[in-house]
């Protein structure tokens, strides 16, 4: 691994983040960490519920913190994070300071097709999802583009992106 450093997947939902970062966390042997998951464990509810109860901004302040914390304790470690990460730089400086940050691509109607099949994603809980995709990744490019690396998960098989994943962190 490079100097301890973190594999921190960042991307849309739907991406892959959370199946990639456990392929690559496999594959390494080093351990996994999926934020959205934590978050909603140190809340005591589902990220949907925290949307409703707390308002986005709440969840994004407990995003924040998290960034914070294992951006700065976890080592050699994969850490898929929410599709919002991105929507405050500080969260990026963050991570980015013990990681190789990578953002996680896909054509919206790939995200489309992949998010259909779950629910428990408030920010697509609207009539028209493919819509509420395209105005969502448009408001977030900027965000997304501060990312150092992007790879495009459309079209490539899981183990194949996992593998160059994998060369990219021990690069």
């Amino acid at each position: 691994m490079n100097e301890r450093r973190n594999l921190v997947l960042t991307g849309f939902m739907g991406t892959g983040k959370s199946v990639l970062g456990r392929r690559v966390a496999a594959l390494a042997n080093r351990p996994f960490y999926d934020m959205d998951a934590e978050i909603a464990q140190r809340a005591g509810k589902p990220i949907p519920r925290i949307f409703a109860e707390d308002g986005e901004e709440a969840f994004r302040d407990l995003e924040s913190a998290l960034a914070v914390e294992w951006g700065g304790r976890l080592e050699e470690s994969v850490i898929a994070c929410g599709g919002g990460v991105v929507l405050r730089a500080a969260n990026l400086e963050a991570l980015g300071a013990n990681g190789v940050l990578v953002c996680l691509t896909a054509r919206p109607e790939v995200i489309l097709e992949r998010t259909s099949r779950s629910r428990g994603r408030p920010l697509l809980e609207t009539e028209d999802r493919e819509e509420q995709i395209r105005a969502l990744l448009a408001s977030r490019v900027e965000a997304y583009a501060r990312v150092p690396h992007q790879l495009d998960t459309s079209d490539l098989d899981p183990d194949a992106l996992a593998q160059r994943l994998l060369q990219l962190w021990q690069g």
